[in-house]
This record gives C-alpha cells, sequence and structure tokens, in this order.
C-alpha cells in the first residue's frame, strides 16, 4: 500500500472526485500514525526567539561563558525553581593526547607574550600570569590523568503560556545564573534545533559547547538530594522517591508551625494523632482541639486529659479569666490585650457590633473588671475574675445598650447558659491534653473555639515550655475574621513561647479564601498535603506552586501519601505506623469498633467468676510451673 492509496487529496488527483475520502480511523488501524503523530501539538511556529507549540511558548537558551572556579551545587537553584525547565547537558569526551598538545602551543604562546612584556618593560599582565598558571596546573593533571576534558553543552528550555510570563522566567533564571558569573544567551533562528537538542533523543543539534575539565564538570551534575532525614526529630514517614526516613524536628526551623489540608479519609487525623504520639516521646506538650471526639482514645491511653465542651459539660472555661504576667511583660498590656481580646469574642458571639456598640462593649469590659477591683496594679494571682453575668450586669446599666443586653441574654439566661458563665474548672497539667467541641452546636462551635484556643493561649504565656497546639478542623475558625485573626496572632507570636501550631482542615477553599489563610501558610515552616479532592486541587496546585505531575500525585495518593514540604525542600510521604501505634491512633470505625468488642470481652473474663483449684504437690527435681494469670483489664490499654 502506497502514500496515494491512503492520502484522500492524492486520490482526488489520481482517480477524479468520485473517490471517497479515507477516514482518520482507518488511517489509525493501517499503522500510519507513530508515538510522534499522537503526541505531537496540534500547531507548531518556529520564531526567531521561540517556539509556539499549541497553547505553550518555548525558548531554549544555552551557556556560552563560566568563571574561573564553579562552587559545589550552583545549578540548584535552577533544578529547584518552581517552573517548568527542560535541561540537558551534553558531554562530549576529547582525546588527552591531542589536548596536551594543544595545551603546549598555548603555554608557548602565553609565555611568549609574558616574556615580551617585560622584555619592553611593561607592567606585569594578571591574567597572562594567572592563564599560564592554570595551563601549567592543568597539563600536569592531565599527564598524571587526574582529569580529563571534555566539550560540554548546557542548553535549557523555558515554557510558558504568554510571552510576558516567559520573559519573567527566563528573568529568573538569568539574575540566578549571573549571580554565579555564568552567562546564557538565546538560541536565535536555531529554536527549533534547540528545542529539539533538550529533548530525551539524545541528539546535539545546537553544538555549542565549553570546554571543561573534571571537576568543574561535576559541580553541574544535579545531585539535589530530596532526603529530609536529620539527626534528630521524629520520623513523619517514608520518602517515597528513595524509601528513605523523613526524619525532622519542626523546633529547629525558623518557626514551628504548620499546616496540613486532605479531603476527608485522606488520613489527616491518623497522621496527626502519629506526630502527636510521636512527639510525646520527646518531652513535647501537645494541646489538642478536636471537633470530631478523635483524639480521646489517644488522651485515655497516654494517660492525658479529656474535657467535652459543650452546653451540659461540667467543664467550663471563663472568658474573663486573665493570664499571670510574666517578669518580662507590663500587667497593664497584659490586661489591654485581654480587653481587646474579649471585644473580638463578643463581635463573634453577638453576630457583629457597630462602631458605637463596639465602644460600649470596651468600656463595659474595663468596668466589669473594676467591679472585681482589677486594674494595671492589681496582683492577677490573687483576684477572682469576673463572669460573664458580671459583666452583663455592668452593661445593663449603660446607655445605649440594650440591644446588646438583649442579644447576650442568651448566654446569660436563655438556653446558651452555662456554657461560659461560670468559673474555669479545667486542668492542663498534663502531657496531652484534648478539648472537645463535638458536642457543642454548630453555631457555637466557633465561639467554643475561640474561647478555648484563647484560655490555651493564657497558659502557654504563664510559663515557658516546649509545646503543640493543634487544631483540628481549623476552617470552623477561619470562617469567622475575629477568630481567624485571633488566630493568626498566635501563629506570629508563638515561637516566642516555644509554641507549634499545627492547622488541620480538610476544607480547602474556605480556609485559603479567608483574608488570614494565606498569610497562615507563609507562617508554617511546615505544609503537609494528603490526598485532595478534584475540585479543590487547583487552588491547592496554585497555592503551593506545585507542577502538573505533583497534582496528579495528590489526586491519585492513597490513604497517608503526599507532599512533605519542610524549608525549601518537599518529597513524596508515606506514613507508616507500627503495629501498637495503630490500635492506639485508628480512626477506622471497624477497628474502633473490634478494639472495643475486645475490651469489653477482656473486661467480662476478669469479671467471671473462677474455681479455686488446690495446688499440686511440687516434686523436687520436675518443672511444673504456676498457672499463667489472666491478663489484667488495662492490658489492651498498656499495648
Amino acid at each position: 500500500m502506497n502514500l496515494t492509496d491512503l492520502l484522500p487529496f492524492k486520490k482526488k488527483a489520481a482517480a477524479g472526485p468520485d473517490i471517497l475520502p479515507v477516514l482518520p480511523e482507518e488511517i489509525y488501524q493501517t499503522g500510519v500514525l507513530d508515538l510522534q503523530d499522537v503526541i505531537a501539538p496540534h500547531a507548531l511556529k518556529v520564531n526567531s526567539r521561540e517556539l509556539d507549540l499549541g497553547e505553550k511558548i518555548a525558548r531554549t537558551f544555552f551557556v556560552i561563558s563560566y568563571p574561573r572556579f564553579l562552587t559545589t551545587g550552583w545549578f540548584a537553584p535552577i533544578i529547584n525553581m518552581d517552573k517548568v525547565i527542560d535541561i540537558s547537558i551534553f558531554v562530549h569526551p576529547m582525546d588527552t593526547n591531542e589536548m596536551l598538545r594543544k595545551f603546549q602551543k598555548k603555554v608557548a604562546e602565553v609565555q611568549s607574550q609574558i616574556s615580551t612584556r617585560e622584555q619592553k618593560g611593561m607592567v606585569r599582565d594578571p591574567m597572562l600570569d594567572t592563564a599560564y598558571s592554570d595551563l601549567e596546573q592543568l597539563r600536569d593533571s592531565l599527564q598524571q590523568a587526574q582529569e580529563r576534558i571534555f566539550d560540554v553543552g548546557l542548553y535549557l528550555t523555558i515554557y510558558g503560556n504568554t510571552r510576558e510570563e516567559i520573559d519573567k522566567v527566563e528573568s529568573d533564571v538569568r539574575s540566578i545564573l549571573e549571580s554565579r558569573l555564568v552567562y546564557i544567551r538565546p538560541a536565535l533562528f536555531q529554536q527549533e534545533q534547540g528545542f529539539r537538542s533538550v529533548l530525551p533523543l539524545c541528539t546535539d543539534e545546537l553544538d555549542v559547547h565549553t570546554k571543561l575539565n573534571s571537576a568543574p564538570l561535576s559541580s553541574i551534575f544535579p545531585f539535589i538530594s530530596f532526603d529530609l532525614t536529620s539527626d534528630r526529630g521524629i520520623l513523619y514517614g517514608i520518602n517515597r522517591h528513595n524509601s528513605s526516613l523523613i526524619l525532622f524536628d519542626r523546633f529547629s526551623l525558623e518557626n514551628y508551625n504548620s499546616v496540613t489540608f486532605a479531603k476527608s479519609g485522606a488520613g489527616k487525623s491518623y497522621t496527626t494523632k502519629l506526630e502527636i504520639l510521636r512527639s510525646l516521646m520527646f518531652d513535647t506538650e501537645v494541646i489538642v482541639i478536636d471537633p470530631e471526639r478523635e483524639y480521646e482514645y489517644l488522651a485515655e491511653t497516654v494517660g492525658g486529659r479529656y474535657f467535652n465542651i459543650s452546653l451540659s459539660s461540667e467543664h467550663h472555661i471563663n472568658p474573663f479569666d486573665l493570664p499571670i504576667p510574666r517578669e518580662d511583660e507590663n500587667p497593664s498590656d497584659v490586661l489591654r490585650n485581654n480587653i481587646i481580646t474579649l471585644v473580638g469574642l463578643f463581635r463573634i458571639m453577638l453576630g457583629g457590633l457597630t462602631p458605637e456598640e463596639d465602644a460600649v462593649i470596651d468600656k463595659a469590659i474595663t468596668e466589669t473588671y473594676a467591679l472585681k477591683d482589677i486594674t494595671s496594679d492589681t496582683n492577677f494571682a490573687q483576684v477572682e475574675p469576673p463572669l460573664l453575668s458580671d459583666f452583663e450586669l455592668v452593661l445593663s446599666g449603660m446607655e445605649g445598650s440594650e440591644s446588646l443586653v438583649q442579644r447576650l441574654s442568651k448566654y446569660t439566661k436563655g438556653t446558651w447558659s452555662g456554657f461560659m458563665n461560670r468559673p474555669t474548672n479545667v486542668d492542663m497539667n498534663k502531657k496531652l491534653v484534648v478539648f472537645s467541641v463535638r458536642d457543642m452546636e454548630d453555631d457555637l462551635k466557633p465561639v467554643a473555639m475561640y474561647i478555648i484556643t484563647h484560655h490555651i493561649w493564657n497558659q502557654v504565656r504563664k510559663e515557658l515550655r516546649k509545646r503543640l497546639l493543634v487544631i483540628d478542623e481549623a476552617w470552623w475558625m477561619m470562617r469567622s475574621e475575629d477568630t481567624a485573626s485571633f488566630l493568626f496572632s498566635i501563629a506570629k507570636r508563638g515561637r516566642k513561647y516555644y509554641l507549634g501550631i499545627s492547622t488541620i482542615t480538610q476544607d480547602v477553599s474556605d480556609f485559603l479564601n479567608s483574608p488570614y489563610g494565606i498569610p497562615m501558610i507563609t507562617n508554617s515552616s511546615i505544609q503537609l498535603l494528603l490526598r485532595q479532592s478534584p475540585t479543590s486541587v487547583d487552588l491547592v496546585q496554585s497555592t503551593f506552586k506545585l507542577s502538573d505531575e505533583e497534582k496528579y500525585l495528590l489526586l491519585e495518593s492513597d490513604v497517608g501519601e503526599g507532599i512533605f514540604f519542610a524549608g525549601l525542600k518537599h518529597v513524596a510521604l508515606k506514613v507508616i505506623a507500627s503495629y501498637t501505634e495503630d490500635q492506639i491512633i485508628t480512626s477506622d470505625p471497624s477497628q474502633i469498633l473490634a478494639i472495643k468488642k475486645a475490651k469489653q470481652e477482656l473486661d467480662a473474663s476478669n469479671d467471671a467468676p473462677r474455681p479455686v483449684a488446690m495446688p499440686a504437690a511440687h516434686a523436687p527435681g520436675t518443672d511444673t510451673a504456676p498457672a499463667p494469670q489472666a491478663p489484667s483489664s488495662n492490658a489492651l490499654r498498656e499495648v
């Protein structure tokens, strides 16, 4: 079958217009289309400075000049750029004997120029002296087989959607390389040859080379490690690139904060509980705000405290509590900051405040503290803070407060009373403390999380310890500007008090659409992205500057798999727990039910009466041993 039989326009020219055209499917079935036809762009335009590849623009560059010395890793910033860049390095070995002959001739020329200048009485030229020294040193290395000479071509192709975008990428690449005295030029009128040289075809069509010996050539090779293994810290998981361990200490970074984004069921709570369990072994105090009661079994297992905050709960937190000032703090500043925080709380509770109401609330809070003889000169450790009912009493006596008192009454006398109108009775003197708000009404969850976070912050400021605050389902706090602002202020100031904030959310859009979403990410040295939903993955990609390959990795990841960012590095992560850890931290309902059933059976077997057996006579020399004791009811918990 010849070409005329396959192309419709050839058939028309040969046999007239009555021949039916061949369909594309039939052309494909005949085997005419090959891989190049399938992957080729729908259009290609070759310009002097770039190529138009369908909807993308490609521009190829070559390196024309290197400095006298190349440091190790000088090419790493280009490889680690968050842009799509194709790089090809062509290394052509040269014959050592031929190079020695050329160097001998070159040495003679340089030495002749130096002698001529000396005869004419001219000042010494440092460039000639340096060239002579380098040539002689290189000749010695070549003769001793310590070095070899290579023709090296280094080509880069950058991509963009518009010419403005590709010009910006070019400017960034140039600034990085020229800061290291490495200069590049675009392949003018050779973009097609340059693009084919960068493709993985091993064809050096551009043929622009620089002679380099072995030492500087080795500095170009992209030996960029993906390892995040440190000599201290906890095990976060397995590096999916090379199966190495990801060991990291969040308290060794510039700040101790982290964010975790994942869809429901991707393993974010499992990963967080595993980090908590391992952090406790390194004397880190952990405080958790738990919206779904997922951390209760973990708190019981490790001997921590679990507080269920709800309208009918016996655990209460008084928002008017005052922290004890540290030696370097001014009591007046502490009182003022607490008043500002309470104004934000009432703004959430009362559904917003007008400027006039804001001023009334601020004055009422100050007078409420004064009612209990609390001023900036008072010792906060020896006073009893006021309650919400005291604040209502003061507020009702102020002019223009009728609407505020009416809205506040549901927290003091209405259906929501009893939640915060009592003295604080929670003790946080444990390594792991969990506050659960699962049983709190949805309308009150932001208020509850704000009050709990404020109480935790007061405890953190009281004494300097290594602490980790975990806020699960943080999108509840990001929905309100006041709660988001308060959380962001803690994230910025936490480092001074040795506090790390771990923010976890499954509602990525609510978190990132908040004005404090992006600042929370930029103030977090660790970011963990687990499996994402197709509806939010584009937002995550643009926020974290992910490549398309990393985007698809997040879409296709299994449970407990994702991307781990620490500082400037990021790797693909797989979270793995031991059997014992898995039994403690699992969130799988089937596993939880199986554990509860096993515990109930164990308790029932311990409570059942046992017949008393008479001890048998133990003959000397025999190995008869007493019957083993039944396991205690705490056996599963101890495991």
